[in-house]
């Protein structure tokens, strides 16, 4: 039905069948108008009764010239009706030049659309039934498609059924052994096996439908069967999630096969195309930049590629477009952003490999926090679009917190607040004690002496005490310090730590206020320059919370814990290079009112730097 020039309008295409045995080659087409003049009904139907209606009527009229098939005909009666954005009217101006020959019919699923694809003088053209997939309404019953089985082939009583395989998911394919044909070439398949089916789709009868698959309410019953392309045993079943990664990347196109790679590969479509769609509401301008570029001074190594016409010289591979988007903005491009590929010569870590995609942009004349909100709502903008995630309440914003704050809570400049754990520091309280490791550090430029509560943990066996010391060493710590809270009441009667003995009732009374401990818990200690002290409090803080204890004790929470870092240092010392380096990254200035400390006191010199974290 559509509502045109006050007119209800509502076509329907049906045909008398011949005798022939298969009727839709031949039968006369009719349509039946139902308007507020009444009933009309022949084999064309005219009248002056909006466009609409006239584009209908020049599709039949084309049919009727070509004589072309019925079911193309149902088919582009669907478009018009179903998808009059697609411009019928220019669907048929171009049906007069198409090769009637060279029609094909692809009913199969793309995308879990239904497609037409015709040739003619203005090339191949797809033209595509959105509203049609499988979990609803077939537009045409006939389907034709082509994809892998998916390695169930199931021999019922006689009846043998195929899971077909696609990138949109399942389709369960009956073969029948009333078809001999068709029945001799599925006892043959086997897993993984390309396969070309046409069939007809109908419903599942009941009590078989499967609703986990979008697929779940149809079946096809196959018609033809081809084998395009038979596959040799695989290696290991596409289902199997104790595959190694060496065996995974091997066999890469197997591995991409899995669905828990196509899902990814496609959420990073849709990842891109929601940003790319949210930057150009918002008038940022898409600018591609060389790659072959030359080499700038930046936060790693840069990869060379030396130039066959100018001997003994390099290009560089860009570890960002930074240089060309400062020039971009000089020259009035206000707006841009690139969605780019980088790269960077450095050794392999969690968060680093050679080659990544980043989304690059860039602005002028925007303050800090103009930037913040209109990345904050990108970023939400984006996680509603793809995951259907609201990150906050929709009338709150990101909580922000200063880089020094997040340091002294959580020992990392991008904080997990999933976990919920904390730092303490508790240097000025154990300063005049007689356990020198605490002492000590007061000697120490920026000594610390922190501590870190876990609620609950003295039903840790002292086995996962010492490997997490280990683990520690990792960041430079020089061990972990620990007190088990056994009775708090008792006090240091209650107490377990090889450190107690040298620690007075006054401090430690001072250490347990402190962190607010507990009978049950544990807290753990690190002392030693500041750095040492959050890189390795903070990781221990991350591996406990992550853990199977933090999660049975309610220290994770799994949600969606979005934050600013603001106020970054301008610099860090290096203690490799002797000498000052940017913290953050040295494209960016000073606080306002910090300008002066450049030069004189670059340890307190803040930066106009911010990160999101999630």
């Amino acid at each position: 039905a559509l509502l045109r020039n006050q007119q209800r309008i509502r076509v329907n295409a049906f045909f008398e069948p011949s005798a022939n045995e298969h009727p839709w080659q031949q039968g006369v087409v009719r349509v039946r108008e139902d308007s507020a003049q009444g009933d009309r009904t022949g084999g064309l139907v005219y009248g002056d009764v909006g466009e609409f209606q006239r584009t209908i009527l020049r599709i039949f009229q084309t049919v009727a010239g070509n004589q072309l098939d019925l079911r193309l005909t149902v088919f582009l009666l669907q478009l018009a009706v179903r998808q009059f954005l697609f411009q019928t009217q220019e669907i048929v101006a171009r049906l007069r030049n198409v090769d009637i020959d060279r029609i094909q019919l692809l009913n199969g699923r793309q995308r879990g659309r239904l497609t037409v694809l015709y040739q003619s003088a203005f090339g191949n053209r797809r033209f595509t039934n959105a509203s049609a997939d499988w979990r609803s309404h077939f537009g045409i019953s006939q389907v034709d498609t082509r994809s892998f089985n998916s390695g169930f082939r199931r021999d019922h009583g006689g009846v043998i059924f195929i899971d077909l395989r696609d990138r949109e998911g399942l389709v369960q394919v009956v073969c029948d052994p009333d078809n001999p044909q068709v029945f001799a070439t599925a006892d043959k398949v086997r897993n993984e096996y390309c396969l070309k089916v046409v069939g007809l789709v109908r419903a599942r009868p009941e009590g078989t439908k499967n609703e986990a698959l979008i697929s779940g309410g149809v079946e096809v019953l196959c018609r033809e069967l081809t084998i395009l392309n038979p596959s040799k045993q695989i290696p290991f079943q596409l289902d199997d999630d104790t595959v190694s990664e060496s065996a995974r990347l091997t066999y890469r196109v197997l591995d991409l096969r899995r669905e828990y790679m196509q899902k990814n590969l496609k959420l990073r479509f849709k990842v891109t195309q929601a940003v790319r769609h949210f930057l150009d509401d918002h008038g940022f301008i898409d600018i591609e930049t060389p790659v072959l570029t030359k080499s700038t001074p930046e936060g790693a190594r840069d990869y060379l590629v030396p130039s066959r016409v100018q001997d003994g010289h390099f290009f560089a591979l860009p570890q960002s477009p930074q240089l060309f988007k400062q020039l971009l903005m000089v020259a009035g491009f206000d707006r841009y952003y690139q969605i780019v590929k980088c790269f960077r010569d450095e050794d392999l870590r969690a968060d680093r490999q050679p080659e990544f995609t980043q989304i690059d942009i860039e602005t002028s004349f925007l303050t800090e926090l103009e930037i913040r909100e209109l990345m904050e709502n990108m970023i939400r903008s984006v996680f509603k679009k793809c995951l259907d995630v609201d990150l906050v309440a929709p009338e709150a914003r990101f909580p922000i917190m200063p880089y020094d704050e997040a340091m002294a809570r959580f020992g990392s400049d991008k904080p997990d607040l999933r976990v919920k754990l904390e730092l303490v520091e508790v240097t000025d309280l154990v300063k005049d004690c007689e356990f020198k490791v605490f002492s000590g550090v007061k000697a120490l430029h920026n000594g610390k002496v922190v501590a870190l509560k876990v609620p609950n943990a003295c039903t840790m066996p002292r086995s996962e005490i010492d490997a997490y010391t280990e683990f520690v060493k990792i960041y430079g710590a020089k061990g972990l310090a620990y007190i088990k809270v056994n009775d708090r009441a008792a006090g240091r009667e209650g107490l377990q730590s090889p450190i107690v003995k040298n620690i007075s009732d006054e401090i430690l009374e001072g250490i347990l206020n402190a962190v607010d401990a507990k009978s049950g818990d544990v807290v753990f200690f690190g002392a030693d320059k500041a750095k040492i002290v959050y890189d390795s409090l903070g990781a221990l803080r991350l591996k406990i919370g992550h853990s199977e204890f933090g999660k049975k004790n309610g220290l994770f929470e799994d949600t969606w814990k979005p934050l600013w870092v603001v106020d970054f240092p301008m610099f860090e010392y290096s203690e490799e290079d002797q000498r000052w380096v940017a913290c953050h990254h040295p494209f960016t200035c000073p606080l306002d009112g910090d300008e002066d400390k450049l030069l004189t006191d670059p340890e307190h010199c803040y930066a106009k730097a911010y990160d999101c974290v999630l």
